[in-house]
């Protein structure tokens, strides 16, 4: 039940980035003539959604019902003071705030100001490319003019890194050579992380989850590392 459950949110937030790339992309639901759609469109069949829900969604990000859809973002701290980042996407402000709120109060946290931890996470874009026939160091010497700040392998897949706003330039010069993107996303990384014992990782991790399945959340970022034995 929980790996449908895992595949139901995930497929609730790419109808929601796919909904967002249209609306930023001036209302273009050609992925051909919009970058950022077609960029979602490859990250909802490396989830293996059906292309019946792609396209479904694709037309309800021009219906009336998502006019109001927009993304807020929350900021605060978790037990043990480790700092979390939440990203929603919401078409009622008012419930989202509270219900967000209420996570962080009922789970030993506390949610802050806008700016309170943001300053915390380095905003980064990422690409996920095939590896096979690939050098690394030949790459990264195409991709550093363009924003490339970090390689590296996962399995059978390379992963591109660079700050957030050269997303759109990395993925002009990877479409430009005639690379597959697998996948690509922002992320929000650290710059310092909390280790904590295994019973205060399990406290951090009851808040991180509660947030997670909130059906507003898209993303949660936080500041904590692998847990330590007691």
């Amino acid at each position: 039940m929980k790996r449908w459950s895992a595949m139901s949110k995930t497929f609730a937030r790419l109808n929601k980035d796919l909904i967002f790339a249209i609306k930023e992309g001036g209302g273009i639901t050609d992925p051909d003539q919009n970058s950022r759609l077609r960029a979602v469109i490859q990250n909802c069949r490396a989830a293996n959604m059906p292309k019946d829900s792609i396209e479904r969604a694709i037309k309800k990000a021009t219906d009336k019902d998502t006019a109001d859809m927009k993304v807020v973002t929350f900021e605060g701290y978790a037990p043990h003071g480790v700092a979390v980042f939440v990203e929603t996407a919401t078409d009622n402000n008012n419930r989202t705030v509270a219900n967000v709120r209420a996570h962080f109060n009922k789970n030993g946290g506390n949610m802050g100001n806008t700016g309170s931890v943001e300053f915390l996470f380095n905003h980064m874009c990422w690409f996920k490319i095939g590896a096979e026939g690939r050098d690394l160091e030949e790459l990264e010497f195409e991709l550093i003019d363009f924003g490339l700040e970090d390689l590296g392998l996962d399995e059978e897949h390379i992963m591109i890194y660079g700050p957030f706003e050269t997303y759109g330039a990395l993925q002009s010069k990877l479409e430009g050579d005639g690379i597959e993107i697998v996948e690509s996303g922002f992320d929000r990384i650290p710059t310092t992380t909390v280790e904590l014992s295994t019973d205060a990782t399990l406290e951090v991790e009851g808040l991180i989850e509660k947030l997670e399945n909130d059906d507003d959340v898209q993303n949660v970022f936080h500041a904590m590392s692998s847990s330590s034995e007691d």
